[in-house]
């Protein structure tokens, strides 16, 4: 069932996290900040409107470091029920793809929890003071991807953030499948 993400709640703290990442590496939420704000998605492996995004994300995380926005994606479903989503198959996926960036396992759903995650994917973009300023989507895409020439929304808003510090008040929310909580 398709999960909408609420309303950008400007300004929100979000809380600190220290996750192991694909690549080996433990990372913490000061660790995947860029000078100029961080993206945070939570995401998974299975999920259509991930995937036909995906490249999307891998782009715009891309391009967006030359803002200096930081990105790292969270993967928090519950892998026993979806084996999809295991550690394992993460790691083939962030492979896959060609992740540039950090992607974290929060395997105790705790982050995800602490952040109020709905579904995947679900965006996060906070300014250099680490104040939320967007929770919209990536573009028009859903579980098949837009047109080339869709309007890049979340690219729009974290490049806007960079330059001034506050996104767009206008957003749409993000939709995806909801997230997978353990039992």
């Amino acid at each position: 069932m398709a999960e909408h993400t609420p309303i950008c709640d400007f300004g929100w703290k979000p809380p600190g996290f220290t996750l192991p990442g694909t690549d080996g590496v433990t990372y913490s939420l000061e660790d995947v900040r860029g000078a100029n704000g961080i993206l945070i998605i939570f995401i998974c492996n299975h999920c259509p409107y991930v995937k036909s995004i995906i490249d999307r994300i891998v782009r715009d995380a891309n391009e967006l470091r030359a803002y200096g926005i930081g990105t790292a994606a969270i993967c928090a479903n519950d892998a026993d029920t979806y084996p999809d989503d295991s550690f394992e198959k993460m790691k083939e996926f962030a492979a896959a793809n060609g992740f540039t960036f950090p992607y974290l396992h929060d395997e105790t759903q705790d982050v995800a929890r602490a952040w109020d995650a709905v579904c995947t994917p679900d965006f996060f973009g906070f300014n250099a003071n680490l104040e939320l300023q967007y929770r919209g989507r990536l573009d028009e895409s859903g579980r098949e991807a837009a047109p080339p020439r869709a309007r890049r929304e979340l690219f729009e808003a974290m490049k806007q953030i960079a330059e001034a510090g506050a996104g767009p008040r206008e957003q749409t929310s993000s939709m995806g499948c909801s997230i997978k909580w353990k039992a």
